[in-house]
């Protein structure tokens, strides 16, 4: 399918280097050395238990794959843009400022799913939120869905550092320039990786309207405030049942 929004441009400046002093005072603050040792092992946890995953699920992965080619013509993954980690905020870490002349919120990237739409529905419907009876989704697509199966692909995403098993849902650009106005604090879920599952997912189904959105932000928010390995964890065994019984956003 082509995606709503493939055709957004977004301009970014060059990265401009930070002065020395400013290198070395960094490199010598003490607060920056437990964030970053909790960050390489959030990192490390997330590639481990992808590269199972992908072990596990790659049957399945590939059933649903045959599937979605046998049934309805068209790719059987797509991608499609969507704003992911502000790097701004870690942008004394990486000794660069990244400043855009557009903001959106955090660096844009391309995720992958399952495709579960006719090609070239979004063209025809425009980019909305998908509903229970939505008229663009396949049968396979909707089985699919409510398996949760659609977003495996999207392990390898987290493999390639775009995303984190646990984390706010990324959105595409065009609806989240939109969101970013309509909401309070919807640019701070940027603070962190997005991700597959997450608090919200979790305690909330698909959105359906603003009010919708605004209780997510909030569970997000939540989830930011108490971010660890220990709370990942926990999201994670959470959401097994949540997939199992059909029920959650995710």
């Amino acid at each position: 399918m082509t995606p709503q929004g493939v055709g957004d441009r977004i301009e970014v400046e060059r990265a401009i280097p930070l002065t020395r002093e400013a290198d070395r005072a960094e490199s010598s603050s003490p607060s920056m050395e437990p964030r970053s040792r909790s960050t390489r092992l959030c990192r490390a946890m997330n590639v481990l238990i992808t590269s199972f995953a992908l072990i596990v699920a790659s049957p399945v992965m590939l059933v649903f794959a045959i599937m979605v080619k046998l049934t309805s013509p068209g790719p059987i993954v797509y991608s499609q843009p969507r704003v992911g980690l502000d790097r701004r905020r870690s942008s004394a870490r990486s000794k660069t400022y990244d400043r855009r002349t557009r903001d959106l919120g955090g660096l844009p990237f391309m995720i992958y799913k399952f495709r579960t739409m006719y090609v070239g529905a979004e063209i025809r419907h425009r980019a909305v939120w998908a509903t229970k009876e939505d008229a663009r989704v396949t049968p396979i697509g909707g089985l699919m869905r409510k398996l949760r199966v659609d977003e495996l692909p999207q392990l390898f995403n987290v493999l390639n550092g775009d995303m984190n098993i646990v984390g706010p849902r990324p959105e595409r650009p065009s609806i989240f320039s939109r969101l970013k106005v309509d909401i309070a604090d919807y640019s701070l879920r940027q603070r962190t990786k997005p991700g597959i599952t997450g608090w919200a997912q979790i305690n909330q189904s698909y959105d359906t309207s603003l009010d919708d959105v605004r209780r997510k932000v909030s569970f997000d928010l939540e989830y930011l405030q108490r971010q660890s390995l220990r709370e990942d964890l926990r999201i994670m065994a959470k959401t097994v049942p949540i997939m199992l019984f059909r029920r959650g956003g995710w």
